[in-house]
């Protein structure tokens, strides 16, 4: 099974005027299979979260290559890159600020059917379908986010993201801004559409609790520093840790 996203030496160096050059992520590889969920997890200033950016198109490659369902994507810009996010899609850490808050929830799901040329009668019924997907009612379309729960409007972001059918899904820090319930209701939410569209969605979840990680990923990497330190299935890396960092990491959590 050819991966749905291959990740290779990736590696990100910020130059800092009159500051030695930093090194933020460090040659990491992975890939990714359809249907897979791979969560990355590491404290803050781990790089996880500047490898996503790389990933997404959204922070320019030092070096390394990175292919998306069988394309090279390290380079493209500008219109190159429309056609990648029919593909990919993210969730974001702080789904009111992801909003416009001019516009309704249903604007901002159906803005991606819109540009692709879909008429705003059935941008308005896919848009309906999709919020019910996401165990919301159809009338939130009509809702503005300060008009929503953060809950709420988490599970509107995750319906715009799915709007265009993407492959693949990343959710970069998804829950973290969610309390704990919420943060369940999200996971179960993610959980279900997975089962529902098998190998048609994969998802890359990034996340600083193991924890949160355990109930949901089928492998998941430790970064730090940089690297990715250890990898394997949530219990693996949980009950038998072989770094010393993950160890740290895990006792503090658990």
């Amino acid at each position: 099974m050819e991966p749905i996203l291959k990740v290779e030496n990736l590696t990100k160096v910020f130059s800092r005027q009159g500051r030695e050059d930093f090194t933020a992520v460090k040659g990491i590889s992975f890939d990714l299979l359809p249907g897979e969920c791979l969560a990355i997890i590491g404290e803050s200033g781990s790089g996880k979260t500047t490898a996503v950016n790389m990933i997404s198109r959204l922070v320019d490659v030092t070096s390394g290559k990175i292919t998306l369902d069988g394309r090279d994507i390290t380079h493209l810009r500008g219109k190159e890159l429309h056609g990648v996010y029919r593909t990919m899609q993210m969730v974001f850490q702080t789904p009111t600020e992801s909003f416009d808050p001019r516009r309704t929830l249903g604007d901002g799901i159906g803005e991606s059917l819109r540009n692709a040329g879909v008429s705003r009668k059935k941008t308005r019924e896919r848009v309906e379908t999709l919020l019910e997907k996401c165990g919301l009612p159809r009338e939130f379309a009509d809702r503005y986010p300060h008009q929503v729960s953060g809950g709420q409007c988490q599970r509107a972001a995750i319906a715009r993201a799915l709007a265009i059918e993407p492959k693949l899904l990343i959710c970069d820090e998804a829950t973290s801004a969610l309390d704990v319930t919420v943060q369940k209701e999200i996971i179960d939410l993610l959980k279900s559409l997975r089962a529902r569209q098998g190998r048609n969605l994969s998802i890359l979840f990034i996340c600083h609790d193991i924890s949160l990680v355990q109930q949901f990923a089928d492998r998941v990497l430790v970064m730090y520093h940089g690297r990715i330190v250890e990898e394997g299935t949530p219990d693996d890396v949980i009950c038998n840790p072989k770094n010393d960092y993950t160890r740290r990491l895990i006792d503090s959590i658990l």
